[in-house]
């Protein structure tokens, strides 16, 4: 789904103009969403907050929603279990105490919402099979994963509906190792070795199979260079989100192909770690820069840019996260004012 003039049908914007990633620092469920809420007051998020522990991780955090589906932590990482035990629970309960401090701090909301779960091939690249080596490397269980990630997030989904019946729910995919699964550079067990190249077609259509459970905008999010622009607008993505910072020469083109395709593009342009913070305007400068050389519209800006942070602001102090979602906040007003 995409929409270039960035409303649905009853005339509700489908994404603000800024937003951040997902993760937060620290583990006070209720005040982060006290934080998000307050600097997005038109596009908050649903925060993940790794520093509790296994469960609260990214690739934890999405195996709790899976549907017949089970892990448990090793030292190497999640690997597959033959029912739900201590570490599938935990990321459960992590989760619904998440939901339940967004629901309290968005009492009346009405307007897009966004959460997160790692997407299919970023899974299955650390996902452990009972032996020990990726479910990437098995396309019986690459599949399986296919299946119960879709049939997790329907219901993950319609949880968010239910406590917040006034928004509009955005899903985010993050899929950091989608890159490397493509150009199978994602290493065994061993490190010796990688797993074979997924074929691209293969990944478009898991990655279709599951974008298609949400009847609402589906963005991806990727913090790793050579963001695969075209393959995810043929997937069917409504957004793409990036580090703009990574961003050669060679991803102009696609990039300018998902703008006039009406692909909202999730810039990420604030550092996701402790340092100093340009003025809101050049922090969005380069943005600017790659309208001009693409010759778009630069009337089109605000309506096709989303401002993030460049990743995840786990690994940030807890004053400095602040900071930076309060400075998006800043450089998306900065770019609506002043395209050019």
């Amino acid at each position: 789904m995409s929409d270039a003039d960035d409303t649905d049908k009853g005339g509700t914007r489908l994404f603000g103009a800024a937003t951040g990633v997902g993760s937060m620092p620290g583990g006070d469920a209720r005040e982060t969403a006290k934080t998000v809420t307050g600097s997005f007051e038109d596009f908050p998020f649903l925060a993940e907050l790794p520093a509790r522990g296994p469960g609260a991780d990214m690739i934890g955090r999405t195996i709790g929603m899976l549907v017949d589906f089970y892990a448990h932590v090793e030292p190497s990482g999640w690997r597959i279990s033959d029912r739900p035990g201590r570490d599938t629970k935990r990321a459960r309960s992590w989760m619904g105490e998440d939901l339940d401090a967004l629901e309290e701090f968005t009492q009346g909301y009405e307007g897009p919402l966004k959460v997160q779960a790692v997407g299919p091939w970023t899974l299955a690249a650390a996902l452990e099979l009972r032996g020990g080596e990726a479910a990437l490397g098995d396309a019986g269980a690459c599949r399986d994963l296919v299946g119960s990630l879709a049939e997790g997030l329907r219901g993950h989904l319609a949880e968010l509906r239910k406590r917040i019946p006034g928004a509009k729910p955005v899903l985010q995919l993050d899929e950091p190792s989608l890159t490397a699964v493509l150009r199978g550079q994602v290493r065994t067990a061993s490190g010796y070795r990688t797993y074979r190249a997924v074929d691209r077609q293969v990944v478009e259509s898991a990655l279709r199979e599951v974008i298609a459970v949400h009847d609402g905008p589906v963005t991806v999010h990727s913090c790793a260079p050579d963001v695969p622009f075209a393959l995810l607008r043929r997937a069917g993505v409504a957004g793409i989100s990036f580090d703009f910072s990574l961003l050669t020469e060679r991803d102009e083109e696609p990039i300018g192909e998902a703008v006039e395709a009406g692909t909202k593009l999730f810039a990420g342009v604030v550092a996701s770690t402790d340092g100093p913070l340009s003025d809101p305007g050049g922090s969005v400068m380069g943005v600017r820069t790659l309208w001009r050389r693409l010759g778009l519209n630069p009337g089109t800006l605000a309506e096709s840019v989303v401002v993030t942070p460049t990743c995840g602001l786990a690994g940030a102090s807890p004053a400095y996260a602040r900071a930076a979602l309060a400075h998006c906040v800043r450089a998306a007003t900065s770019l609506a004012d002043n395209p050019e």
